[in-house]
């Protein structure tokens, strides 16, 4: 019976010693006066002047407080200060702390300060089991050159990461930021973005619902559906990529730029940008619009390129490889093309091939100047060949070193070949009976036409002209040496410039 007795007093012994450890008491280390005050109620000490208190690894200072020892809750007034750790310390003019969970609610100009950040509010609740702080009523957090503030947020001060929510505002040199939902950690000066965010640059703004910043290194990394523009344009993609100190950025899944200034939209899956360089590219299902009140052009290619100036206003539109192009009055494809923006140039290189209306361009290379949206003339260089079907076999063809075409509403209306010209017409009376062919030769020669169909031609020198009936034509005869027909290539509509058409090998003679 006495060693039962004894065991069990053995065991309650441990038990009030766990539970000692479990809940260690808040220790008074100084004050002016204490004194315990019945009127307050049972087990309060009243603590005035100079005031000390320590629960476990913590330090408590203020001016006067009222302890409970028995429940290990405290009331402290003036001058409130806690002594977290080495770097942490809170501040405020009144705390109400409860010993049993460790969690301490301060008041009135309350300031949280670890090292260079600076978080200050009008009430302040700090856990000092997980050392998070957290507000409700608005706060400010001031972080060297950053400055933050949010109607509620959290700061784990042991991985010094802050958690804002609702109306978060953050401000430095270079940005003011506003956001939903905003994670910022001190050490790394990285703020990470959720929920609805605007980021306001000297040039430029941002829009996104989820991204990165780094503060420290001026980069950032945005997602879903980020949005970047600037007084020229709106850069938009599935995501963002850009450093400002190297000026080069990235952007992935469905990129599309809006040059508002030139009325110039450019779609793709992947872009990447050289600011300092003034070059941007687009590849992967690339395409170029070009649009006014009127009609848009389409350009596609395996790659585009813009080239900008130090305003990051477009200078020139390149393409390059496959590309097609295509205007309700005007297609084209070739390997490479640039669209100069000042003078509204367009240059066709590489194999071009042009469709105007019924005509069929070819040369060297060939260069369209347009005005307002409309073709006004274009430029042939070398080998210049222009076709344009009579009948199911029979083609108008003209041919020449060089040519200049010249546009009226759309259509071609006088062309000068400048060099070895020679036509093949097929000439027809007003009811579109067939009058003969007419076979001419010339250095020069001018060309008038009206509804694409052939008025004059005009020679400067001395020419070699005949014309045949059709009996006397030859199948030899009816086509001039380098004749090649790309019907089947041509651009149709909008979305076909993304065609690969099936026959390479064009009709010949």
């Amino acid at each position: 019976m006495i060693r039962r007795i004894t065991i069990i007093y053995i065991f309650l012994l441990l038990a009030v010693s766990v539970f000692s450890q479990q809940k260690p008491r808040v220790y008074v280390d100084a004050a002016d006066l204490q004194e315990y005050d019945e009127s307050l109620g049972k087990d309060i000490e009243r603590l005035i002047g100079n005031v000390i208190l320590r629960h476990q690894s913590t330090v408590f200072y203020c001016d006067s407080a009222y302890l409970n020892s028995a429940s290990r809750n405290f009331e402290a007034f003036g001058h409130v200060h806690i002594k977290v750790n080495d770097t942490v310390d809170v501040y405020g003019k009144r705390m109400i702390y409860t010993g049993d969970n460790m969690v301490a609610n301060l008041y009135d100009s309350v300031k949280l300060v670890d090292k260079k950040t600076i978080l200050t509010t009008e009430h302040l609740t700090f856990n000092r089991n997980t050392n998070i702080a957290f507000y409700d009523v608005g706060g400010e957090i001031v972080n060297e050159e950053n400055n933050l503030t949010s109607k509620r947020g959290y700061y784990h001060t042991n991985i010094k990461t802050f958690y804002f929510q609702k109306d978060v505002v953050l401000i430095n040199p270079d940005s003011e930021t506003y956001s939903d939902t905003l994670i910022y950690n001190t050490l790394s000066k990285i703020a990470y973005f959720r929920g609805p965010t605007v980021i306001r640059g000297k040039e430029s703004i941002i829009y996104c619902e989820d991204g990165m910043y780094d503060t420290e290194n001026d980069f950032s990394k945005l997602t879903k559906r980020p949005r970047i523009s600037n007084a020229e344009q709106i850069i938009t993609a599935d995501s963002l990529y850009y450093n400002n100190n190297t000026s080069y950025g990235r952007a992935f899944g469905r990129v599309q730029i809006d040059d508002t200034l030139h009325k110039v939209i450019i779609r793709g899956k992947k872009g990447e940008v050289w600011d300092a360089k003034g070059l941007s590219y687009i590849t992967e299902r690339a395409l170029a619009i070009s649009y006014d009140d009127k009609d848009s052009l389409y350009i596609h290619g395996d790659t585009l390129w813009m080239n900008f100036d130090k305003e990051r206003k477009a200078k020139k539109l390149m393409a390059y490889y496959k590309v097609r192009m295509y205007k309700t009055d005007l297609q084209a494809k070739c390997d490479s093309m640039v669209y100069t923006m000042n003078d509204s140039t367009i240059r066709f290189l590489n194999d071009p091939v042009l469709w105007s209306g019924k005509n069929q361009l070819t040369a060297d290379s060939i260069s369209v100047i347009t005005s307002g949206g409309i073709i006004d003339s274009l430029v042939m260089y070398n080998s210049s060949f222009i076709i344009s079907r009579d009948t199911v076999e029979n083609f108008n063809q003209i041919k020449g070193k060089n040519m200049v075409g010249y546009f009226v509403n759309n259509e071609l209306s006088r062309i000068v070949v400048d060099g070895n010209a020679q036509t093949i017409y097929w000439i027809r009376d007003e009811d579109k009976e067939l009058i003969g062919v007419d076979f001419s030769e010339s250095s020069n020669m001018v060309i008038r036409m009206k509804d694409n169909e052939l008025q004059t031609i005009n020679y400067k020198f001395q020419p070699t002209e005949k014309m045949h009936p059709e009996k006397e034509v030859t199948p030899e005869m009816k086509r001039l040496k380098g004749f090649l027909w790309f019907e089947d290539i041509r651009p149709l509509n909008k979305l076909d410039v993304f065609r690969v058409p099936e026959k390479a090998v064009p009709e010949t003679e």
